[in-house]
C-alpha cells in the first residue's frame, strides 16, 4: 500500500523568506490600524469618540456635573489613547486576515479547518463581550453607584481612572466571551474530553461566580452579567467541541475511527 503523500511537501521556503513575509505582514497590520487611526481622527474625531465612550457614566451623574482631568495634557493624550484603541477594534479583521495568510501556508488542510473558525470566532466573541460590557453592563453598574452614593457627595471622575476603569472592564468581558473557544482548544488537543467537560458544569459555575465577583465591581448586577453568561458560554464551548473534534480530524484519524 502506497504511503500517503505529505500536503506540505516541496512548500518548504528559507528561514529568511520567512522573516521577509512576517515583516510584510506587520507592515500591512501596522497600516491598517493606521489608515483607520486616521479616518478616526478626522471624523469621529477623539474628542467625540471620548464623549461616546463616558455617554455611559454621564447619563448617570448629576446633572450639569462632568468628568474631570487632574493632570495637565491628560486631556489630549486619553482620547489619543482611545482613538488607537478604536483604530485597532476596527482593523482587528485585516490584523487576523495577515496572522492567517502568515501560517496557512504550514498547516494541513484538516487543521486549517479547526484555525480560520476559530480566529473568526474569537474576535466576534471578544467584541460581542465589548459590546455587551458597553450597551448593558455599564449602564447597570453605573446606576447602582449613583443610586447607592450619598447624596451629600458629588461625583466627579477623572478622565484617565475612567479609562482604566474602562479597558479593565472591556478585557475581562472580551476574555470571559472567550469561553468557548478555550474550551474547543482543549478538548481538540486532547487535554479533557468531552465526557469530562460535562462532568465539571458544576465546578465551572462555581469558578464563574469567584471570577466575576473578583473581576467586576461589587455590586450584584455586573457579577451575574459576568457569571451567567460564562456559564451559557460554557455551554456552548461543549456543544462546539463535539462538532470540531468530528470535522477537524486527520485524515489518518478518520479513516482509524471509520474502521472502528
Amino acid at each position: 500500500m502506497a504511503e500517503p503523500q505529505d500536503e506540505l511537501a516541496g512548500t518548504e521556503q528559507p528561514f529568511v523568506s520567512h522573516l521577509i513575509e512576517l515583516r510584510d505582514r506587520l507592515v500591512r497590520a501596522l497600516i491598517a490600524v493606521a489608515v483607520v487611526f486616521g479616518a478616526l481622527c478626522l471624523w469621529p474625531g477623539p474628542a467625540g469618540l471620548y464623549d461616546l465612550l463616558a455617554a455611559p457614566l454621564v447619563a448617570h451623574l448629576p446633572k450639569g456635573t462632568t468628568l474631570i482631568a487632574t493632570n495637565v495634557i491628560s486631556p489630549f493624550i486619553v482620547p489619543l489613547k482611545i482613538t488607537l484603541m478604536a483604530a485597532f477594534l476596527v482593523a482587528l479583521p485585516v490584523v487576523l486576515y495577515q496572522v492567517w495568510a502568515f501560517v496557512a501556508p504550514g498547516l494541513y488542510n484538516h487543521e486549517k479547518k479547526l484555525v480560520l473558525p476559530l480566529v473568526v470566532s474569537s474576535t466576534l466573541l471578544f467584541v460581542s463581550g465589548v459590546a455587551f460590557c458597553y450597551f448593558f453592563v455599564f449602564g447597570q453598574v453605573f446606576k447602582f453607584i449613583q443610586g447607592f452614593a450619598p447624596k451629600s457627595i458629588t461625583a466627579a471622575p477623572d478622565i484617565e481612572a475612567y479609562l482604566s476603569f474602562v479597558l479593565t472592564m472591556f478585557i475581562a468581558f472580551g476574555a470571559t466571551f472567550e469561553v468557548p473557544v478555550a474550551v474547543v482548544v482543549m478538548a481538540r488537543m486532547g487535554l479533557v474530553t468531552v465526557a469530562q467537560l460535562k462532568e465539571w458544569r458544576g465546578y465551572f459555575v462555581v469558578v464563574a461566580f469567584i471570577v466575576a465577583a473578583i473581576i467586576t465591581p461589587p455590586d450584584v448586577v455586573s457579577q451575574l452579567s459576568l457569571a451567567i453568561p460564562m456559564c451559557l458560554l460554557y455551554e456552548v464551548g461543549i456543544w462546539a467541541a463535539q462538532i470540531f473534534i468530528k470535522h477537524t480530524q486527520a485524515p489518518d484519524a478518520e479513516s482509524e475511527a471509520s474502521q472502528a
